[in-house]
């Protein structure tokens, strides 16, 4: 079974930002749905899972912007999915113009027992003849983020939407990076010049809960801690060019 999935993809007016350029959170969306297509065709998507009493989790994702697309622009789409680990795997994925990589992502999923909710081994979930790729488009490993930030800016506060829920009943994913890009204006979010963005989820929240979200300098970047009465709930990482 071919380990990769590809399509083609036309940046829509609703997938970019003001730059008119595709949109840093709209990326995180466009790599969640592709992960879910390819979920679907491998027999392992909400479906699939769900059957079986299981649910996928994001642990934590990465995107790397070597040049962001301009609106009504055509490139190709493709993601892949590596050996898994006993508990968990990444996936890859690529925008490409003419065949460079123009965009690499990277997110590290777990599966969960919806009735014990205890992690369920991801190594044996896959199909045995899928052709496991060794290409790495981000082959070092995710950011070490700490939840230190006694004496950081507050941005200001994020109440979670309806229009955040996901399916299992949370805030999804995605969501994360729009209610931080949120917490800047357009100038100063413009401004930051992304090339590397990080999220890494630690704890659910739910429609009508408030986080707090907190930026500090570090490393030559943005670290950022999205909280609920004191729980870390998200870390991120930004870099600029």
């Amino acid at each position: 079974m071919q380990g990769y999935y590809e399509q083609a993809q036309t940046i829509l007016p609703s997938m970019c930002d003001a730059t008119a350029k595709l949109g840093v959170p709209n990326t995180f969306t466009l790599f969640m749905d592709l992960a879910t297509e390819h979920a679907e065709r491998l027999g392992l998507g909400m479906n699939g899972l769900m059957q079986q009493g299981l649910f996928w989790l994001t642990v934590r994702t990465r995107i790397r912007f070597y040049d962001r697309p301009a609106m009504t622009e055509a490139v190709t789409l493709r993601t892949w999915p590596e050996a898994p680990e006993r508990s968990r795997c990444n996936r890859d994925y690529a925008i490409l113009r003419g065949g460079e990589v123009i965009v690499a992502g990277k997110t590290e999923w777990m599966i969960m027992n919806l009735k014990t909710h205890r992690l369920h081994p991801v190594d044996g979930v896959f199909p045995a003849d899928l052709e496991l790729l060794e290409d790495r488009v981000l082959p070092e490993p995710f950011a070490r983020l700490t939840d230190d930030f006694a004496d950081a800016e507050c941005l200001g506060r994020y109440t979670v939407r309806s229009t955040d829920i996901d399916l299992g009943g949370h805030m999804n994913n995605a969501a994360y990076a729009r209610a931080i890009a949120g917490a800047f204006s357009s100038k100063a979010w413009n401004d930051l010049h992304i090339r590397e963005m990080e999220i890494a989820f630690r704890s659910p929240c739910f429609e009508g809960e408030t986080l707090d979200i907190h930026r500090r300098d570090a490393d030559g970047g943005t670290e950022l801690r999205l909280s609920r009465e004191g729980k870390t709930i998200a870390l991120a990482r930004i870099v600029g060019e």
